[in-house]
């Protein structure tokens, strides 16, 4: 049953990056985003559906977890086959306000970190804009360069349209 399990949930993952890879690059973050929230919305439901085949048979026989097996999965046969396309359009993304809502970004780089903690390395910056305590702490010899990429930030903004307003409600 274990074996016909994951054979199943191969197959589907395949299936789902093949669709990924065929996705025009406009709406590749947000189907990714789709693809990440329903598959780790149904192992919310599949993990407690075989509970018992976990606790004696893959827990004792295999000294592994049902759930880490299925996220094992998705990380091979979805996320590594596209994270060197993703994490460029994310980054872009991240340049351009609002080119992709927060709460999307927020999800996949929380899944990314989820699934392979080691991806930071690939962009610390756009993952230490989701995750607490990714970069290493401030240094008070580096305030000036804090200083100087926060005005250029507000350059940025401003550039793109945004404005300070300073007032009170």
């Amino acid at each position: 049953m274990y074996s016909d399990l994951i054979k199943k949930i191969t197959s589907h993952l395949e299936r789902v990056s093949k669709e990924l890879q065929a996705s025009p690059p406009d709406l590749y973050i947000e189907r990714f985003n789709i693809a990440l929230g329903q598959y780790m919305g149904a192992l919310q439901s599949i993990v407690p559906l075989f509970i018992y085949m976990n606790k004696f048979y893959i827990e004792t026989k295999l000294n592994r977890d049902l759930k880490d097996d299925l996220i094992k999965l998705f990380t091979e046969h979805v996320a590594e086959k596209h994270i060197y396309s993703l994490m460029p359009l994310l980054l872009e993304a991240q340049s351009t306000p609002f080119q992709v809502t927060p709460s999307t970004m927020a999800n996949i780089v929380k899944g990314l970190y989820t699934l392979r903690p080691e991806w930071v390395q690939m962009a610390p910056t756009l993952f230490s804009k989701f995750i607490p305590n990714i970069l290493p702490p401030a240094v008070e010899s580096e305030l000036s360069e804090y200083a100087a990429q926060d005005q250029k930030l507000q350059r940025e903004l401003i550039q793109n349209g945004f404005t300070r307003q300073v007032g009170f409600l």
